[in-house]
């Protein structure tokens, strides 16, 4: 046994485990209630618990809400809900705080102290139990403290991005990028919230996983699929046709 110490509290820790936090917050304002629209017939944030717990990877899946509604359907698909986020729940702090903390609180309520930690976003739910395993052999073959996970823009060029100006004329992001052919322009890649993964000591140190030498690892763009908006959520619906069966 160790004995660790948060604020004034002193505890007794068990061997070191893993855990997945899945952050999912009751304000949702583009999707009401998104976490938990139906989708496929159950619950969105369902999809995030299953593929969590068929990985074996974690001793604890913990779903961090400010919301009772939430909490109860969490606990219907197999996650933990011990307590309920009472911070940190606004549209404005990054979701890495609130994963923090509850990161804190859980090590506190169970006794356990954690050695890593997997953010997985609820919104996400085409990323699957397969996906979060090869990402965690592939953060311990890394052996770095934090591993996020990206994707490839594929048809997309954001290089030959441009603004749209009040007088109908626009403006190229990247003028010289506009003059090459889309073959020639270099690989570009894009943060998904899908998987991110941190040892838990070295989250709770910087309180973002965007700490000291993070690395970023590609996965399947349909996995990285993050749900914000209606046409979001409509894509993904279709591309789920394939990927959940």
């Amino acid at each position: 046994m160790e004995v660790g110490q948060y604020g004034n509290k002193k505890i007794e820790y068990k061997m070191k485990e893993n855990i997945a936090i899945i952050p999912a917050r009751g304000g949702s304002k583009r999707i009401p209630k998104k976490n938990i629209i139906d989708f496929n017939g159950k619950p969105m944030i369902a999809w995030t618990i299953k593929a969590a717990l068929e990985t074996g990877i974690f001793s604890k899946v913990l779903v961090s809400t400010d919301s009772e509604e939430i909490a109860s359907h969490s606990r219907d698909f197999g996650a933990e809900v011990p307590f309920l986020r009472d911070e940190f729940y606004d549209d404005i702090t990054p979701v890495s705080k609130a994963t923090c903390d509850a990161l804190i609180k859980a090590q506190e309520y169970w006794g356990i102290e954690f050695n890593t930690v997997t953010q997985l976003m609820a919104n996400c739910p085409l990323r699957k139990a397969e996906h979060i395993s090869s990402f965690y052999k592939k953060f311990e073959d890394y052996e770095v403290d934090f591993l996020l996970s990206c994707f490839k823009f594929g048809w997309m060029k954001p290089l030959w991005a441009f603004k749209k100006n009040d007088d109908n004329s626009h403006s190229f992001l990247f003028a010289e990028a506009i003059k090459e052919r889309s073959q020639d322009l270099d690989e570009l890649f894009c943060p998904t919230g899908s998987i991110w993964m941190a040892k838990a000591r070295a989250l709770i140190k910087s309180k973002s996983f965007y700490g000291p030498g993070q690395v970023f690892e590609e996965i399947d763009w349909i996995a990285a699929v993050d749900i914000d908006d209606y046409n979001d959520l409509n894509m993904a619906k279709s591309l789920s046709q394939t990927s959940l069966n």
